[in-house]
């Protein structure tokens, strides 16, 4: 089994390295193709007005001066000789769930990897607190990673179907099982803008986080209530994003 691992936090993040010693788990055909710069929030972007500059680190290990969408497609249309049998994105260095999905550059990576007809998984590992940013507790993601997956690829992941994956933040041994969950909904804004000036007295801004107080706590059944609860997450995201009950209702009006 080929396998193509992508992220969007770069090419030397840790995440990586451990996307990789997941994949190591599952095949010894293990290809990596990430960002050579940061690329958390970038989304589904794809580059169609900047050239893209590849660069190979190490044996089967290539930076890719572009996004984690750029990465699949060159990964697998350019790079490996051989199309891939799997695509591993992440592993993010922070949680992806409820309306991350939109803004993740993680999430687009597989996305990308489904798009081209491939089996994807989108993998992140959630911390608490700013003092744990820089150390996530990493031996969740490689205890349980290479199993879910492994489980899930024998079950066979559908056609427009991407597995977003998201380990709680706490010792392997405390986790409490796997669920599989829904894309939850915060119910509070997180999004702010920073603003300051620089050296010459000019405003410039930062879109940053906003911690809000919870006015209720996340729905059961959710990715949310999942995580928090110390339990890893499974939740299938599909491709095809109508409203289907909705379209029924426009069918009436038109």
């Amino acid at each position: 089994m080929r396998i193509l691992c992508t992220n969007d936090d770069g090419i030397h993040s840790p995440g990586i390295a451990i996307n990789e010693q997941i994949a190591r788990q599952l095949s010894d055909d293990v290809w990596i193709v990430a960002p050579e710069l940061d690329q958390s929030g970038v989304s589904h972007s794809l580059s169609l007005n900047d050239p893209l500059r590849l660069r190979e680190i190490d044996d089967r290990h290539f930076a890719v001066r572009g996004t984690p969408t750029d990465c699949v497609i060159m990964g697998s249309r350019h790079v490996m000789p051989h199309w891939p049998d799997l695509v591993i994105s992440g592993v993010n260095r922070g949680r992806n769930v409820a309306e991350d999905v939109v803004y993740s550059g993680t999430i687009a990576g597989a996305l990308e990897g489904t798009i081209l007809g491939l089996p994807s998984f989108a993998l992140s590992q959630a911390f608490e607190g700013g003092e744990n940013r820089e150390r996530p507790p990493w031996d969740v993601a490689l205890k349980f990673g290479a199993d879910i997956i492994r489980k899930v690829m024998k079950l066979g992941v559908p056609r427009d179907t991407v597995i977003n994956i998201n380990f709680p933040p706490c010792a392997p041994d405390e986790v409490r099982g796997i669920a599989v969950a829904r894309q939850g909904k915060r119910n509070q804004g997180f999004l702010r803008i920073d603003g300051r000036q620089d050296g010459r007295g000019n405003p410039y801004y930062w879109i940053g986080f906003q911690a809000f107080e919870k006015i209720d706590p996340p729905a059961e059944g959710t990715d949310l209530f999942a995580l928090d609860a110390h339990y890893v997450t499974v939740t299938p995201l599909r491709l095809d994003r109508t409203d289907v009950a909705f379209s029924e209702e426009l069918k009436t009006l038109f």
